[in-house]
């Protein structure tokens, strides 16, 4: 495969059921139609993944996995708050992953960050609970826009609004990552 058709590939493995639940709650308005639509566009992602590059990539994995059981769920019950509040429950089991994490002592931020970031175990302590905190509060979000706002209005909460709301986040975090990032040793002359 060329790489740009790889690409090509890649974004319809990451982006498929995502784009094909947006493009449906836009046309239709309807929830239950888009969790039709998610189910379709995740299972079709993950074949095109196992097809054309021969793997399951983690992220869509999970992605679709949670398409089809909250679309299932929300399509034999009829009932399109089941995939309503499918994002509460992913950030707040995420909310609840990293809190848990770190009052165990561990630092799962950092296993999930693995050598992105060289930053003392407190520091990553502060980030853990700070995102832990985030997480929740888009949980909580997500609860107060779908039960009081539009189907189109939540979904649009749901993309772009809580990606732009975690980018915005992680900005803000960036002077207390570059304030303790470990420097790399500058090589010293070459004797």
């Amino acid at each position: 495969m060329s790489p740009k058709l790889g690409r090509w590939v890649r974004l319809f493995v990451d982006y498929a059921g995502l784009a094909a639940f947006l493009v449906t709650i836009a046309v239709t308005g309807s929830a239950i139609a888009a969790s039709w639509a998610v189910v379709a566009g995740s299972l079709a992602a993950l074949a095109a993944g196992l097809v054309l590059e021969k793997r399951l990539a983690p992220m869509p994995l999970v992605t679709a996995l949670f398409g089809v059981i909250f679309g299932g769920a929300t399509l034999v019950f009829h009932d399109e708050r089941i995939i309503k509040m499918k994002l509460t429950i992913l950030d707040g089991g995420i909310a609840l992953f990293l809190l848990t994490g770190a009052l165990r002592g561990k630092n799962p931020l950092k296993a999930l960050m693995g050598e992105a970031f060289h930053l003392p175990d407190p520091v990553v302590r502060t980030l853990t609970l700070r995102y832990a905190l985030l997480f929740a509060a888009l949980a909580l979000g997500n609860e107060v826009v779908w039960r009081t706002q539009s189907t189109r209005v939540w979904a649009l909460y749901k993309f772009p609004g809580t990606v732009v709301l975690i980018f915005l986040f992680a900005l803000s975090q960036t002077p207390l990552i570059l304030k303790h990032a470990e420097q790399e040793p500058e090589p010293g002359p070459e004797a």
